[in-house]
């Protein structure tokens, strides 16, 4: 299975600035915030009132948005009916691909997909990404340990079946880091599962650290975990906390597809 590329930019000659910005403004557009005013919609954008206010009166016409009785936004029936065509054949890797392309293209760092099985977390799909760091022996079909790195590690967390298969005495050591006591790997674990992410530093791999975050059905039953990793001295301070946000971001965006397809 070859591992999809990273979308090239298109030339700026081929795009159309009113459309980028008015799928900008659709974009704000969700289950949290269904529906925006003038004003909120504005300061959120970062676009002028006037621009705002055009590009929304376009997509009323077009029939994706509509207003409320307050006079606020709200998207139509119509974009709903153009999302679930996409989600007709949508399974967790296509889901992911997009979210996956995002983060390689932004860190630069490698994005990987692993899924759960008896044996360990694998590994269905990765991209590489502008300066990724060459991870020996993890490709896709590559079967994880677990209880370590950032990606099997939320898998785990977010499975009590594997929990109480694979938190046992004889788990091997692979780096002077891992976690391979039972009281050490099930506290950190609980972590993991309360905050929402994973992150891993030389535990599998030296000087390898990733971030990684669960994607989830609607019952909370884990499916698979999205994450990134490189060279351990960048996942750190302020480098670190975006890197979490972003992909805990994508895990919740690529859960809400599947969730909606499912």
């Amino acid at each position: 299975m070859t591992p999809p590329s990273i979308p090239e930019e298109p030339p700026k000659k081929d795009l159309v600035g009113a459309l980028l910005k008015a799928c900008t403004l659709l974009d704000h557009f969700g289950a949290d915030q269904p529906t925006w005013t003038l004003n909120d919609l504005t300061a959120a954008s970062g676009m002028n009132k006037t621009t705002v206010h055009r590009l929304m009166a376009t997509l009323i016409h077009a029939g994706w948005v509509d207003r409320t009785g307050d006079g606020s936004y709200r998207v139509t029936v119509r974009l709903f009916e153009i999302g679930s065509s996409a989600l007709a054949d949508m399974d967790i890797r296509s889901a992911a691909q997009t979210h996956m392309a995002s983060l390689a293209a932004e860190f630069g760092d490698t994005a990987f997909l692993m899924v759960p099985a008896a044996e360990g977390a694998v590994c269905i799909d990765k991209i590489d990404g502008t300066a990724s760091l060459v991870v020996a022996g993890i490709n896709i079909g590559t079967v994880l340990p677990y209880h370590a790195a950032a990606g099997p590690v939320v898998i785990l967390a977010h499975s009590q079946s594997l929990r109480d298969k694979w938190i046992r005495d004889d788990l091997p050591e692979y780096t002077g880091r891992t976690l391979h006591t039972p009281e050490a790997l099930a506290a950190h674990l609980d972590e993991v599962r309360e905050v929402g992410y994973s992150v891993s530093d030389s535990d599998f791999l030296d000087d390898v650290a990733a971030v990684a975050a669960p994607i989830l059905d609607a019952s909370g039953r884990i499916l698979g975990s999205i994450s990134v990793g490189g060279r351990a001295e960048h996942f750190t301070g302020a480098a670190l906390q975006t890197k979490i946000a972003r992909v805990v971001a994508a895990a919740a965006r690529i859960s809400t597809v599947l969730q909606a397809a499912g």
